[in-house]
């Protein structure tokens, strides 16, 4: 996938500046932003990372309770196992069996509802950083902005990173809706 955006994307410029009349290349101006960085320094972006933190916490609560659960009873069938009776010895690897089973799907369904909490949370504030960008480029007449976060570049100019003023803005309009 990655391998596709930078072909994508070498494609873009190769287009930009090689098939391009000269004109209209000397003209372009190309602008960065880093969108995870915009995402993890907005005001919106730190509230919810700090609700997904709370959220992954208390999930991870009941993992670490569950694997303590494990090793517990792992234990006492390596350390009594060979004093135990056959059907003693038994029904306890049954029910480590069924616990190591429920362990496993709760951490499958963590990481799934940690996914999904993740792409909730992305899918609200990509758009609102996507207008805020879109309106900074208009006014500043770029032609082309990269997100650097998703994309390898090799250099970028900070003079044309612009993601402190996609922060600001979209904190201000945070402020606006409260």
């Amino acid at each position: 996938m990655k391998k596709n955006m930078c072909l994508i994307a070498g494609f873009v410029l190769t287009f930009f500046f090689l098939i391009s009349p000269t004109g209209y290349a000397a003209d372009s101006k190309i602008g960065f932003i880093n969108l995870q960085e915009i995402m993890k320094n907005a005001d919106a972006g730190r509230k919810a990372g700090e609700e997904f933190k709370k959220f992954y916490n208390k999930k991870r609560k009941a993992i670490v309770a569950a694997e303590k659960d494990l090793k517990n009873l792992k234990e006492e069938l390596d350390k009594q196992g060979p004093i135990m009776t056959k059907n003693i010895r038994r029904e306890k690897e049954i029910v480590y069996q069924r616990k190591l089973r429920d362990y496993r799907l709760l951490v499958g369904d963590t990481n799934k509802e940690l996914k999904l909490r993740d792409e909730e949370i992305t899918g609200k504030l990509i758009p609102q950083i996507t207008k805020i960008v879109r309106k900074i480029a208009e006014k500043e007449k770029y032609t082309l902005v990269i997100d650097i976060s998703r994309m390898p570049v090799p250099y970028s100019s900070k003079e044309r990173d612009f993601s402190n003023k996609v922060i600001e803005e979209f904190n201000k309009i945070s402020i606006s809706k409260k």
